[in-house]
């Protein structure tokens, strides 16, 4: 094929084209009418809201309470390891030596000059082996007794004495008889009323 006929070919004839469908153009006689929202979605939004304000609150709520029973187990252990010391030092001072000693003072026991030792393995004993007589080489109340801070109660200080003392004179106030409740003081001229300048 040479180029010549190839150019003398009849073109294919072009397809018409399509024309579109005529649109119908109606008169609109009322717009339409607009969608009202749901009350549905607001009311669960409004709903999801207040439950979540009230979660918080809630949890707020909780979380100072806690706050205000954790300061209550903070004093009361503050307290129970002062009461746990105090203890412990009158413990000390009814183990201490000077203690043990007058008690032992107080049913009879004495002491003896020199001291003796019983070998268990034989029953042996050991050292002098006279017996303590009724006067005891140590005497824990006589002349040489020294003072233990932890055995005798402290003396009252000023504050405690004058408490004392206002207690008893109330006690013995009351030991007298009953005493008329004072009354409203008597109003003879109108309302009392402030000086204002």
């Amino acid at each position: 094929m040479s180029l010549q006929t190839a150019r003398v070919q009849p073109q294919p004839q072009p397809q018409p084209q399509r024309s579109e469908p005529r649109r119908r153009l109606t008169p609109v006689t009322a717009p339409a009418a607009a969608r009202r929202p749901r009350l549905a979605y607001a009311a669960l939004a409004v709903g999801g809201a207040l439950a979540i304000g009230a979660a918080q609150m809630g949890i707020s709520l909780a979380t100072t309470q806690d706050a205000f029973v954790l300061a209550d187990l903070n004093i009361q252990q503050h307290e129970l390891g002062l009461q746990k010391q105090a203890l412990h030092e009158n413990l000390v001072g009814i183990s201490s030596p000077q203690s043990l000693a007058v008690k032992a003072d107080g049913m009879g026991l004495v002491v003896a000059g020199s001291a003796s030792y019983l070998r268990l393995s034989d029953g042996k004993v050991l050292g002098a082996s006279d017996g303590a007589n009724w006067a005891s080489t140590v005497d824990p109340n006589g002349a040489t007794k020294v003072g233990n801070a932890l055995l005798a109660p402290p003396p009252p200080t000023a504050a405690e004495k004058k408490a004392a003392e206002e207690a008893a004179a109330k006690r013995d106030e009351a030991a007298a008889g009953t005493v008329e409740p004072a009354g409203p003081p008597v109003i003879t001229d109108g309302l009392p009323t402030p000086t204002t300048r």
